[in-house]
């Protein structure tokens, strides 16, 4: 339950700012519509938090990464792997259609690629603050 909870408050934390500045600067939304977005959410990232680091925890075990390079790509590849599907079905839920949710992943996979790295250091981080260590 610790590593549940430790994992979920990084993953908000992470996501909520780095889609609020992203919305605010690069899409230009009004800060309700942030705020509202922000709001909604935070349920889907309670709800795969834990389980993309779940994830990405067995990934790392299994390839074991021995540099900065290949810890880089093992973030990227359980990234990618776990959060465009579910940002797909997010997408469709929502009502996009195959089309443009498949435009819509197309052009969140380089930015994927680009967070990948930087929030599993973050939940590193956040777990080492807590005294959380994985076998």
């Amino acid at each position: 339950m610790r590593l549940f909870i430790i994992d979920t408050v990084a993953t908000v934390i992470f996501f909520t700012a780095v889609a609020t500045f992203s919305e605010l600067l690069i899409a230009g939304m009004a800060p309700s519509e942030v705020l509202a977005t922000r709001l909604l959410m935070v349920p889907v990232m309670v709800l795969t938090g834990r389980p993309y680091t779940r994830w990405r925890d067995w990934l790392v075990r299994r390839t074991a990464p021995r540099n900065r390079w290949s810890a880089f790509l093992t973030d990227i590849l359980a990234f990618l792997s776990f959060q465009a599907p579910v940002y797909g079905a997010t997408l469709l839920i929502a009502g996009a259609s195959f089309a443009e949710a498949g435009t819509a992943i197309g052009s969140a996979i380089i930015l994927m690629i680009l967070l990948a790295r930087p929030f599993g250091l973050f939940v590193e981080w956040t777990r080492s603050l807590f005294g959380v260590e994985l076998s």
